[in-house]
Formats: C-alpha cells, structure tokens, sequence
C-alpha cells in the first residue's frame, strides 16, 4: 500500500484555502500512486484558532467533509480527512458520544468516497490549551477495513497513551494514523511516542503533522510513516510537503513472527 501523508501549511481560521490546499495535496498523491492519503489534525480551521471553532465547527455530513469525499472519488484514493471540529448537534448520519457540542473528529473514506468510519479523539489536550474546555471526547475506537488492511485512527495527543494503541493492536490494525498539530519545541516527544507505537504493537504507523504558525505557536512537521520495528520509511522537514511510502502489510504478521513479544505478555 502506498502512503501519503499531506503535510500541509495549515492557516488559521482560512477554511477555503486550507481546503483547497488538502485537494492540490490529494490530486497530487493521486498522480504519485498513492491508495492512501491523510490530512493533519483540524487541517480546515487549524488547531490554534480556537476563537474559530464554535464559528466553523461543522456536522460530520457538512461541506469540508463533504468536498473531501468528492476529493476520494475524483481522484481514486482511499482519505483520512484529518480531523474537523465537529458540530455533534447538527450531526445526522453517525451516532455522537454527546447531543451537542464539538468534537475533533476524522473521517476515513475509500477511493469512492464513501465513508468507512468515523473516530473522534479521545485524550484531549489540557495544557496551554482550550481543547479539554470547549471539545467532547469520543467513545468509540476509530478501527476500518480498507482494501485488504485494518486500519485504525487516532489523534495527536493519543499518541502518549499507549494503552489505546494496544486496543487497536488487538483489534487487528495493521497500520494506525495519528493525524495531529504538533507543536514546537517537544520535537523528540513527537519523533519518539509514535516510533514506540510502532515498535511496542509491531505494527505500520503513519505520523501526518501540519506545517505554520499560530499565535506564538509553530508546528513542527516531521510527518514519518514508521514500520513494525520502528523504521523510519519515508520523513520531511517542517516545510510543507507530501511524504510517499510504500508499507508491505505482510511485514506486521512476519515482524511478530520473528520477534514474538506479544506471546510473552503477562496481563
């Protein structure tokens, strides 16, 4: 399966041009060979415009879901639209942890468009940040078929706890997407939680960070696609940019053959 990771530069508040941004990034995976594209966390508002989210928080059948789901079919390929403040009020189609309120919630669609799940994050961040003040947490694990792989879905600040990750190990992923805004200056915490991720469940993890400024904060880039022993496959910088790589998903079931961890857990 060929990756893409759409490192975008992220705007604050400027949903058109972070959309139309996401559709050049996907039309240009899609002419690079990929089957599977993701998007960074809250990619359409951005997630340091917090004054923006009651204003743009949209329901998950709302038009920046709506204008990526054409994006998979126009263009053939599989799509984890990052994440979007979700509007659970006005949300019709899939079930809410809540009646009302928001959520930082991604979507996965195939290369037809149609939606495969939905995953709402669950650990919200608390420090220097409104996130745990204005969202809902989601319930659900964010877990999908696609093509042939299991697929699972996290967000950001997910990444440091590792006991989610296993539940998703356990429920067959082969690869997980951690679709985040990853901030300067904890570079080795983003570099190191999700290569422990990957090496800890033997499994493909996909790291998709955004690019630019908010407000004193600056995220830090480095999208990285990791295999089952932690391998870095494919990386970049912090500029915007496209990371491609090529994940064997055979190698999840041949890493914990040769180096049977899980076979000696004691719960």
């Amino acid at each position: 399966m060929r990756i893409a990771l759409a490192q975008l530069d992220v705007e604050a508040a400027a949903v058109e041009a972070n959309c139309e941004r996401a559709e050049v990034a996907i039309a240009e995976a899609a002419d690079r060979g990929a089957d599977l594209v993701a998007l960074p966390e809250i990619f359409n508002v951005g997630y340091f415009a917090f004054d923006a989210y009651r204003r743009e928080a949209e329901p998950v059948e709302g038009p920046t879901l709506t204008r990526m789901a054409d994006a998979a079919r126009e263009h053939g390929v599989g799509l984890l639209a990052g994440t979007i403040v979700e509007d659970l009020a006005e949300t019709e189609s899939v079930p809410t942890p809540t009646e009302e309120g928001l959520a930082n919630t991604a979507v996965l669609f195939d290369r037809a468009g149609e939606r495969l799940a939905v995953y709402r994050k669950h650990h919200l961040f608390g420090y220097d940040s409104a996130e745990a003040e204005m969202l809902v947490p989601g319930e659900r694990l964010g877990v999908a078929e696609f093509e042939g792989a299991t697929v699972g879905m996290t967000t950001c600040y997910d990444l440091r706890f590792p006991e989610l990750y296993r539940e998703i190990a356990e429920a067959g992923a082969d690869l997980i997407l951690v679709p985040s805004a990853w901030p300067y200056p904890r570079v080795e915490h983003w570099k190191l939680l999700a290569r422990a991720r990957a090496v800890e469940n033997q499994l493909f993890v996909a790291a998709i960070n955004g690019s630019g400024e908010f407000d004193g904060s600056t995220l830090l880039g480095r999208s990285t696609v990791y295999d089952p022993w932690g391998t870095t496959l494919a990386s970049t910088g912090d500029d915007p940019d496209l990371v491609m790589a090529d994940a064997d998903l055979d190698r999840v079931d041949a890493a914990r053959e040769e180096f049977p961890a899980w076979r000696d857990r004691r719960i």
